[in-house]
């Protein structure tokens, strides 16, 4: 015998299954997955929902806010308004001394004896002679004005007397500050007249 066998047979082709002809088409398994359109109607469920409970949760806030609101309001609320009846405030009169009938005018216990212009620095200044026409010690201040010829203040100066015994006189300058133009007055704008103690001279 030989040691050469000879060769298989080729394999034949299997035939492929064919469905008879008039054959109902094979029906899809009852436990498959239903096609797409209820897969989205599922995602709008979700959708919905969660807007809806967006919304539910603003109003939530909404209210609390609003609550809150109101209760600030009432604890700041303003007090009643008083039905007391207005009364206007009382005002005294101020205290005024009687002026004594034989006491005379302190203006006329002063006279100007002299008004200058000083020429180097142009200040006005004016002497003043005062007598005590009162019956008792007095200290007189004088306010003097000085007015350009126009009659405008353009300077002002004092002078004052301490301790003046009555009847008793003394002369005093009144000094103006800042230059004034030539031709200016002096004027007596006010005197004080007070009762006074000699130790105070």
């Amino acid at each position: 015998m030989s040691d050469n066998f000879p060769p298989p047979p080729p394999e034949q082709p299997q035939p492929e299954h064919l469905s008879p002809a008039g054959a109902p088409p094979a029906q899809p398994s009852p436990w498959a997955a239903p096609p797409g359109p209820p897969q989205k109607q599922r995602t709008g469920l979700i959708v919905t929902l969660a807007v809806g409970g967006g919304l539910v949760v603003a109003g939530a806030v909404v209210a609390l806010v609003h609550a809150a609101m109101s209760s600030v309001q009432d604890s700041i609320a303003l007090p009643p308004r008083s039905e007391a009846p207005y009364s206007e405030p009382y005002e005294e009169e101020p205290y005024e001394e009687e002026p004594t009938a034989t006491e005379p005018d302190a203006k006329k216990d002063v006279t100007i004896i002299s008004c200058t212009r000083d020429p180097q620095i142009g200040w006005q200044s004016a002497k003043v002679k005062v007598v005590n026409g009162s019956s008792t010690t007095a200290s007189y201040t004088i306010m003097m004005e000085f007015l350009d010829e126009d009659g405008v203040k353009v300077a002002e100066g004092g002078a004052g007397v301490v301790a003046l015994e009555p009847g008793e006189s003394a002369v005093r300058k009144a000094q103006g500050v800042g230059e004034v133009p030539r031709g200016t007055t002096c004027r007596i704008s006010d005197i004080w007249r007070t009762p006074s103690d000699r130790s105070e001279g």
